[in-house]
């Protein structure tokens, strides 16, 4: 299944556009965006395949740090991560 994962990594320094940007370029590959210029936090919504929301977590975790160090981010710890899947999303939508 499918699910899109977004997480926040937090630190001790403001967050640059420029640093913003090389994270959203990392992140692309994973149909991600990114966030976080002008703040003590960074953080990216990306798309995983897991069978659970806990499994969805844990590999988006793994692939944020990797995209986050290859973009020169700061390795600050996940302090917050959420998902929802494509069904939860699609039962959204159902009036």
């Amino acid at each position: 299944m499918r699910f899109s994962v977004s997480l926040r990594a937090e630190g001790d320094r403001t967050i640059t556009l420029a640093e913003v940007v090389e994270l959203a370029d990392a992140v692309a590959v994973l149909n991600g965006i990114a966030s976080g210029a002008g703040s003590t936090s960074f953080g990216a919504q990306i798309v995983v395949e897991a069978a659970d929301s806990d499994a969805a977590v844990e590999i988006a975790i793994g692939q944020f740090q990797i995209a986050a160090s290859s973009a020169g981010m700061p390795d600050w710890p996940v302090a917050w991560a959420e998902t929802i899947s494509e069904i939860d999303e699609l039962e959204a939508l159902d009036p």
